[in-house]
């Protein structure tokens, strides 16, 4: 894989990832032949300041999980007003990690 390709998406995509990840994403990358690049060019990444936004306007309704794609964990916040209020403050915080795993799953479905 070309050097410079990989760089670039490191530098437009490397806000969706933990920055301990991006180091093994980039190994991975460097390793994978171009034609699984055109598929990992195309995927869709969730933000996670958008999923923190949304966590905080409407995170007892279960909104942010649905979003990032933990549809259990969106109905159970769903049905239980965000834990009481207890549930939804806590995703305040732990929120964006969440999304940024979410994100390493979705990309490493293609990088193995």
């Amino acid at each position: 894989m070309d050097n410079q390709r990989v760089d670039m998406f490191i530098l437009s995509n490397g806000k969706f990832f933990e920055s301990h990840q991006v180091n093994m994403i980039r190994e991975r990358l460097l390793a994978i032949d171009d034609s699984k690049w055109v598929i990992i060019s195309t995927i869709q990444f969730k933000d996670p300041t958008t999923s923190l936004i949304v966590s905080i306007l409407a995170g007892s309704l279960g909104i942010d999980r649905f979003l990032i794609g933990d549809s259990g964990l969106g109905v159970g916040k769903l049905l239980t007003c965000g834990g009481f209020g207890i549930w939804t403050i806590v995703d305040w915080f732990q929120i964006q990690k969440a999304t940024r795993e979410k994100n390493l799953e979705k990309i490493q479905q293609f990088l193995f």
